[in-house]
């Protein structure tokens, strides 16, 4: 990385004869085609469609402007820096497979703070996609350089880890989101919770918008809940654990709730980090160090801004930040259920959780190489509307290295939640070991049982 120019003059407001006041093209000083990104630069690929009237020029390099030092017109304070060395520059602009364009922008690596994600996200995405010369725009993809990668903890426990304290291998990790969601009490909460771990299941998991409602304040929630997966691993043997989820109006709030279940002997604990904000994710994950605690990170609200093919930001950028910050599990979608994402897309985001360096692949729609610097990784999180027929086709995705969350996948069993997860955990183990279904089935009426139950249910929407 070249150092900025050393500025040989004590600062004045004594006007440069260089300075010319005015208003001229973004392109000419943020467009540079010939300029060789550096390894320290921050590479972003954005889709663009600008405004009827404004060349696609002008609009990448208004964004790379507005994105780092630049503003609307030239101001005479500009000759206080070195603006050529800190300001972002359009490198290239290229036509995407569905005939889209993307810029590529490079920014030098001093405009942003060690550590912070929320820095990265006030620059590049603050401001720029309100932006009047562009009609859509979307972040698809960003290389965050190795030295600011070491900035960040990455990670506490992440998967080999966890299988350590788990002590189990050779198959996914299962879990089952409790149902109905809203409305239990904390008793019968923790009911369903010991029927589900008792049945197979590994863990269980309060969903995103349980906090700590009139119909189940967090104490009692925790509490009877805990009590529920220390029962269930005496009746089974097995390590159980619940993911209680500490989302709170304050961060200072989920801290204290943290707290509440370290002292508890809880070791796992879940977190919106998208709605909580990442300042609070990464209190809560550097807590979660402290406490030696790991965080199952749910995306709830994500595709307010990712699901949009041409304005927003992909989930796949998100997963990045994520990793960077701390979380040790991150739901990515699962292709085959009931929530948006190709196949593709979804494998893309699975090998920047798992991976130490990810090579750029374009049919994933990875557009760098990035390097995770030895963070630990993230457990990829399949949920949302599966159950056991989909089990043969998230393993071929996934592989042993996932974590599958059955939610009405579980509760909707004819015969309840035990047998539900049972069924889960029978089907998993067969897949897993190289069986099938069929076979499995034979000796488990559990399995049969969902089979038949679920054998035509398909989340399959007509474009």
């Amino acid at each position: 990385m070249i150092a900025p120019k050393t500025i040989s003059q004590p600062p004045t407001a004594e006007l440069s004869q260089k300075y010319q006041a005015g208003v001229r093209d973004y392109a000419v000083d943020y467009y540079a085609p010939d300029y060789a990104p550096a390894d320290t630069d921050l590479l972003c690929a954005f889709r663009i469609t600008p405004k009827p009237g404004v060349s696609l020029t002008e609009a990448a390099a208004a964004v790379a402007a507005e994105s780092s030092t630049g503003t609307w017109t030239e101001v005479w304070s500009n000759q206080l820096t070195d603006l050529d060395f800190y300001k972002a520059k359009v490198y290239d602009i290229a036509t995407a497979a569905d005939g889209s364009a993307i810029a590529y922008i490079a920014y030098p690596m001093d405009l942003f703070e060690e550590n912070s994600i929320v820095n990265i996200m006030s620059s590049i995405v603050g401001n720029v996609f309100g932006f009047k010369a562009v009609a859509a725009l979307r972040l698809e993809d960003m290389r965050i350089p190795t030295a600011l990668v070491k900035t960040f903890p990455g990670p506490h426990v992440g998967i080999y880890d966890e299988r350590v304290w788990a002590n189990k291998w050779s198959r996914p990790l299962l879990g089952g989101t409790v149902k109905p969601k809203l409305g239990l009490s904390p008793k019968a909460y923790s009911t369903i919770i010991y029927e589900c771990l008792v049945g197979g299941l590994d863990t269980t998991k309060d969903d995103e918008n349980m906090n700590s409602q009139p119909f189940s304040r967090w104490q009692d929630r925790f509490r009877y809940a805990q009590e529920a997966v220390g029962e269930a691993m005496v009746a089974t043997g097995e390590f159980k654990g619940h993911w209680h989820n500490v989302t709170a109006g304050s961060t200072s709030e989920s801290l204290r709730r943290m707290d509440f279940l370290a002292e508890r002997g809880a070791k796992m604990c879940m977190f919106d980090f998208i709605t909580a904000g990442f300042a609070a994710s990464a209190d809560v994950f550097a807590h979660a160090r402290d406490l030696d605690m790991i965080v199952h990170c749910h995306r709830a609200m994500h595709a307010v801004f990712t699901r949009q093919a041409n304005h927003g930001i992909h989930m796949r950028v998100v997963a990045k930040w994520l990793r960077l910050t701390g979380g040790d599990h991150l739901h990515t979608g699962t292709v085959v259920g009931k929530l948006e994402g190709s196949r593709s897309e979804t494998l893309g985001i699975i090998d920047l959780l798992r991976q130490r360096h990810t090579p750029a692949n374009r049919e994933r729609g990875l557009y760098f190489d990035q390097d995770f610097a030895g963070l630990k990784e993230v457990w990829p999180v399949a949920s949302g509307g599966i159950h056991v027929h989909h089990i043969p086709e998230l393993h071929r995705m996934y592989g042993n290295d996932a974590f599958f969350l059955f939610g009405g996948g579980t509760h909707g069993h004819p015969k309840g939640s035990r047998a539900g997860a049972r069924a889960n955990r029978v089907a998993t183990e067969a897949i897993a070991s190289g069986s099938t279904l069929e076979e499995a089935a034979r000796n488990s009426p559990e399995l049969r049982d969902a089979m038949n139950l679920w054998a035509d249910i398909k989340f399959d929407v007509q474009q």
